[in-house]
């Protein structure tokens, strides 16, 4: 496959993202990109991760550090710097499935990774966040879902990262047209 030409997610529900790959496993490799702050530092972001149903989840986002570009556009100044989420985690059971509450309490959606294992030694990771508020939430989730997960790919494949800002940028566009059109013909994508 082409790199960034990998599936659109889909919205399988209201206020749904849902973003299915293909990756080189083995399980438990994936699930150290999902858990391990140092190898979750390289696609998504690094902090500490308390693997239990309850345990604090903390994303350190740095996103000028994950590819070569190192300055966001315009509309992404603020996140220069970077930014702190915090969540909460409602599912563990490992290397299976984890999901955590994702943003402050009282205005968090969830994000569910759930891992299963292919032919040929490959793993099936779903990604699925819920809760979440408007169509342009849905947009900017769903594209930063899709890079994220594109970097995630070129890392486990030992490539170096694509651009960030430029992907997720093309991206939103593309998810904010997917969903407008969804929406206007009153089905899901």
């Amino acid at each position: 496959m082409k790199r960034d030409s990998e599936p659109l997610g889909t919205s399988p529900a209201a206020g749904e993202v849902r973003i299915e790959r293909r990756l080189p496993g083995p399980v438990e490799r994936v699930w150290a990109y999902l858990t391990d702050s140092e190898k979750r530092g390289l696609w998504l972001a690094p902090g500490a991760m308390d693997l239990r149903v309850g345990g604090r989840v903390e994303h350190r986002f740095r996103h000028s550090d994950l590819s070569h570009e190192t300055t966001p556009p315009a509309h992404y100044a603020a996140y220069k710097a970077g930014h702190v989420m915090h969540g909460t985690i409602t599912h563990c059971d490992p290397p299976r499935l984890l999901s955590y509450t994702w943003g402050d309490e009282g205005d968090d959606s969830e994000v569910s990774f759930e891992l299963s294992p292919l032919d040929g030694g490959d793993v099936k990771l779903v990604v699925t966040q819920r809760r979440l508020r408007s169509r342009a939430g849905m947009a900017n989730v769903a594209a930063g879902w899709h890079v994220h997960l594109g970097i995630l790919l070129d890392r486990l494949h030992g490539r170096a990262p694509r651009g960030f800002w430029t992907a997720h940028g093309r991206m939103e566009a593309e998810y904010t047209e997917r969903f407008a059109t969804a929406a206007a013909g009153g089905a899901s994508t």
